[in-house]
C-alpha cells in the first residue's frame, strides 16, 4: 500500500485534521440533545453536516472525519431504523464528506500548496453508544471478544464505504483497541488510525499506562498513526513523547479545548485551556506529532490557524517503516 500521508508531508511537515463536528453543528443551530448526538443532524439536517465539512476544507484541513461517531446499529435501532436503514445512513455520512472533498478539489484554485484531502470514517467507542461518558472512563462490562463482536457490523460498513481510512477515536482502554485491531484485520486493504482518550499525562482514560498499548497498536501493519484525541491539551505533549519513545509510527493528536463533558448534566464545564490550538500544535509537533487537528469545541477558525502555521513547517518526516509496500 502507498503511504497516505506522503503527499502532504512532501509539501509541509504536518497533516492538518479538521476540528469538532458535533459542537460546530451545535454552534450553527443544530439541536444535539439526543443520544445520537451529531448522528441526529445526519438524519435531520445532512445539509448542515455538509456545510461543516465545507468549512473545514476551506479553512485548510487535509482530512475530514465523518459524522459516524455515534451512529451505530444499536443506537439507530432505538429510533426505529432497521439494519438496512442504518447501513444506508452510515454510507450517506461518508458520501457527504467525499462530496464535500470532491467539490473543494474541483476548484483548481484550491490546489496551491495542497494535496487532495482525505476522508476518514469515524469509528467511535462503545462508550459513545452508552451515552454516559464511558469513553472518558473505560469502565466497560464487555470483554475484548464482546467488544469486537459489537464493533464489527459498523466497522464492516465503514471499511467498504469508500472512505480513504478509518478514524478509530476516543478509545478509553486497551481491550477496545485490541478489539478494533481484530475488526481491522478482517479488511486487509483498509488502514486506520487509533487514538485514545487520556486522563492525565501518562495514562489513558481507563487508568492503564499509555506507552505499552501505543507501542502495540503502532506496530500493527494496517495502523497508519496512533495517538490522542478529545483530551485536555495540557496532557498532550507528554503523551506524544511517551508514544515517540516506544514506536516509529506516526502520531495523531486532536485534543479538545480543555473543557470537560458532564455526561450527567449533558453540558461542558470548567474553562478552556487558555492556550490556542495553534500554540499547542507547535509544541505537539516538536514532541513528535505530525497529524494535528482539534476535537470538541474547536472551530474552523482554529483549524485555519493551524493550517496557516503548517505552511511554515518544512521538515519532512521519513516514511514509517511498516507503512510501505515492503512492510505489507
Amino acid at each position: 500500500m502507498s503511504d497516505l500521508f506522503a503527499p502532504f508531508l512532501a509539501t509541509r511537515g504536518v497533516v492538518v485534521l479538521d476540528g469538532a463536528l458535533a459542537t460546530e453543528l451545535e454552534r450553527r443551530g443544530a439541536d444535539l440533545r439526543d443520544p445520537l448526538w451529531s448522528g441526529r443532524t445526519l438524519i435531520e439536517r445532512p445539509d448542515l453536516v455538509r456545510a461543516v465539512h465545507d468549512a473545514y476544507f476551506a479553512a485548510g484541513a487535509d482530512v475530514a472525519i465523518t459524522a459516524t461517531y455515534q451512529a451505530t446499529f444499536e443506537a439507530l435501532a432505538r429510533r426505529g431504523i432497521d439494519a438496512a436503514g442504518a447501513t444506508a445512513l452510515l454510507q450517506r455520512a461518508v458520501s457527504i464528506a467525499i462530496d464535500s472533498r470532491d467539490a473543494f478539489w474541483d476548484d483548481p484554485g484550491n490546489h496551491r500548496d495542497r494535496a487532495r484531502p482525505l476522508v476518514a470514517a469515524s469509528v467511535g467507542p462503545y462508550g459513545a453508544y452508552l451515552n454516559d461518558g464511558s469513553e472518558y472512563r473505560g469502565e466497560y462490562t464487555l470483554d475484548e471478544d464482546a467488544l469486537a463482536a459489537w464493533h464489527q457490523p459498523r466497522f464492516d460498513v465503514l471499511a467498504r464505504s469508500g472512505a480513504d481510512l478509518l478514524a478509530c477515536e476516543t478509545i478509553p482502554c486497551a481491550s477496545e483497541a485490541r478489539a478494533l485491531l481484530r475488526c481491522l484485520e478482517r479488511h486487509p486493504a483498509t488502514r486506520a488510525w487509533i487514538s485514545f482518550s487520556a486522563r492525565d499525562q501518562s495514562r489513558i482514560s481507563s487508568g492503564e499506562p499509555f506507552a505499552p498499548i501505543a507501542a502495540e497498536v503502532g506496530a500493527h501493519a494496517q495502523v497508519v498513526a496512533v495517538g490522542i484525541n478529545c483530551t485536555a491539551p495540557q496532557h498532550v505533549a507528554s503523551l506524544v513523547r511517551a508514544v515517540r519513545a516506544v514506536t516509529a509510527a506516526r502520531i495523531v493528536v486532536y485534543p479538545n479545548s480543555g473543557e470537560t463533558w458532564d455526561a450527567v448534566g449533558k453540558c461542558w464545564i470548567d474553562a478552556p485551556s487558555g492556550e490556542s490550538l495553534v500554540e499547542g500544535a507547535r509544541a505537539w509537533y516538536e514532541a513528535g506529532a505530525t497529524l494535528i487537528g482539534g476535537c470538541c469545541r474547536t472551530t474552523p477558525d482554529d483549524i485555519g490557524a493551524v493550517a496557516e502555521w503548517a505552511r511554515t513547517v518544512q521538515h519532512v518526516v521519513p516514511a514509517v517503516p511498516h507503512d510501505t509496500d515492503a512492510g505489507r
